[in-house]
């Protein structure tokens, strides 16, 4: 009795009737196709975050206007959180809308977060901050609510999930799969970083 190995293609004689046993890819190879693909789902979330920090940095004509620029004395919160007309935080987020700290800790945490995505550094610190922002971002659209304050639809698709939440759960699953290692600078960090597990 001879076993053929996973990785090996079975050969046997064409038994009429009979179905040949289906030959896959070897386990191992099957499994390091997902290095990659966590690698350009990981870029491609570092994008999104660093379009949004130049968008509001420069007013690019997407979601702000050349004269709403941050560099041109706009304002990267107001126009946001400042029309927040539903949840339990709208007062909150209005309290917010524009000032300094909020302005400057948003576009840190836009390119920030953007930076370590697409280099493949600092993942579980990024899944961490990614998933605060994302979720008080989710709280600012409250997409448990089908009115706004004034009564007007708010055009929410699902109460609870939303891109949001997507995001959120795609950070931290880049993190716990060590998405940084393929095409990034995972490795070098986490050796960099030591004994520091909570840097990586």
């Amino acid at each position: 009795m001879s076993i053929t190995p996973e990785h090996e293609e079975r050969s046997s004689t064409t038994v009429p009737g009979r179905r040949e046993p289906r030959v896959t890819a070897p386990r191992h190879a099957r499994r390091a196709t997902g290095g990659p693909a966590l690698a350009l789902l990981r870029i491609a979330m570092g994008l999104v975050f660093l379009w949004a920090f130049a968008d509001k940095l420069f007013g690019l004509g997407y979601s702000t206007t050349t004269a709403g620029a941050w560099i041109h004395g706009g304002s990267p919160t107001r126009g946001f959180l400042g029309s927040v007309a539903v949840g339990p935080l709208a007062s909150t987020f209005h309290s917010w809308a524009g000032t300094g700290w909020a302005d400057w800790l948003f576009m840190a945490g836009l390119f920030c977060i953007g930076l370590a995505l697409v280099a493949g550094v600092a993942l579980r610190l990024t899944a961490v901050a990614g998933t605060v922002m994302l979720l008080l971002m989710w709280a600012a659209e409250w997409p448990l609510a089908r009115f706004t304050s004034v009564g007007e639809a708010t055009h929410s698709t699902h109460p609870i999930i939303d891109y949001h939440v997507i995001y959120a759960l795609v950070l931290i699953a880049l993190a716990a799969t060590l998405a940084g290692d393929t095409w990034g600078l995972g490795r070098r960090w986490a050796a960099a970083t030591g004994d520091r597990a909570w840097l990586r």
